[in-house]
């Protein structure tokens, strides 16, 4: 049975019952779940105040499985991206960026993804399949059990659509956020969604606050079409319905292509939908390898459309481009090494 498939409480539960099987006392239930996610472990025989006896027991019964560290790579402005193997052979993304005393890991929910954005290096895969709930959560595992530092944010904005994978993205916020799990406040953790609707509903229903990022990527539905296929299932006037459910800060993403998303009427057609919302937009450096040919903008002209925005009373955010000397946006490491022949070649 594999405990960090399942949410905390849940797991808490099977170690009790594991607890009264097994004639121990009930202290070592919290004991030995801590091991899970709290401090987590390589195996149950690595956990200091476990006896012996019963750590062989736990290694029988509760199998803890890892992924596969196949590259890391650091940035000169210190982002480091991991390319993980998991069981079956294929390969997922996370990015660590650092920001002062600020850690975010940028995490992914698919191996692949089915919605094929544009200018998205992993959409070029298409959908390979989901990560189960331990695969979403091994991406910080790991990096606590090779001795590396908490995270202080989680942002689902890796490889995949979160909430194409609801129901494991589901128990994955739990890991992330419960008291019993890592324990990463909600306000730290952010799903980023191309907006799908009838998913939106089921986010939007969980007591907590977690962050809500829409990649936006254009202020209309025309020009939407032309980056994201997504538009032509869930509209924008759809989408805009569906956000009013959140009772929180909505984030708009917006990738700035030269000549396509970033003229001055994008910037007042953008403003007409961020402010009934109170939606704050980061505008976001284009980083090359997606599906189509398309140039970034240039930064006098994001800072100019920051300034429309802004004019607007629309808090708009320039983002700069971190980790382009390792290929640091999702999807491109794998894409790189499966094209010059390092996956798939078994």
């Amino acid at each position: 049975m594999n405990l960090l498939n399942m949410a905390p409480d849940r797991s808490l539960g099977v170690l009790a019952d594991f607890a009264d099987r097994n004639g121990l006392d009930s202290y070592r239930t919290d004991q030995i779940h801590r091991w899970l996610w709290r401090r987590p472990v390589d195996s149950w025989s690595d956990a200091s105040n476990i006896p012996a006896g019963t750590a062989e027991i736990l290694n029988a019964e509760f199998a803890l499985p890892r992924l596969e560290l196949v590259s890391r790579q650091e940035s000169s402005d210190g982002t480091t991206k991991f390319l993980w193997g998991l069981h079956d052979g294929e390969r997922v993304e996370s990015v660590l960026i650092p920001e002062g005393r600020r850690r975010t890991l940028c995490i992914s929910s698919q191996v692949g993804c089915a919605f094929g954005c544009v200018f998205c290096a992993t959409g070029t895969m298409g959908l390979i399949r989901n990560l189960d709930p331990w695969e979403i959560a091994g991406q910080v595992r790991e990096l606590l059990v090779q001795g590396a530092a908490r995270p202080s944010n989680i942002v689902f904005m890796g490889m995949g659509e979160p909430l194409h994978n609801w129901e494991s993205v589901d128990t994955a916020l739990s890991i992330f956020n419960a008291r019993l799990g890592f324990g990463i406040g909600a306000r730290s953790i952010t799903v980023s969604t191309v907006g799908l609707v009838p998913r939106l509903a089921d986010l939007a229903a969980r007591p907590e606050q977690f962050g809500l990022a829409i990649s936006l990527h254009a202020p209309t539905t025309a020009k939407r079409r032309r980056l994201l296929p997504v538009e032509r299932k869930y509209p924008i006037p759809d989408l805009l319905k569906a956000l009013q459910q959140f009772k929180r800060r909505v984030t708009f993403e917006y990738v700035m292509i030269d000549g396509v998303n970033d003229l001055d009427e994008d910037a007042r057609d953008l403003a007409e939908i961020a402010r009934p919302l109170g939606a704050m937009v980061n505008l976001i450096p284009l980083h090359p390898g997606g599906a189509a040919d398309y140039s970034g903008s240039s930064t006098s002209r994001r800072r100019d459309f920051a300034k429309i925005l802004t004019s607007f009373g629309v808090k708009a955010i320039v983002r700069r481009s971190r980790g382009l000397d390792i290929a640091a946006a999702c999807g491109q490491l794998r894409v790189s090494l499966e094209r010059d022949g390092h996956i798939g070649a078994e």
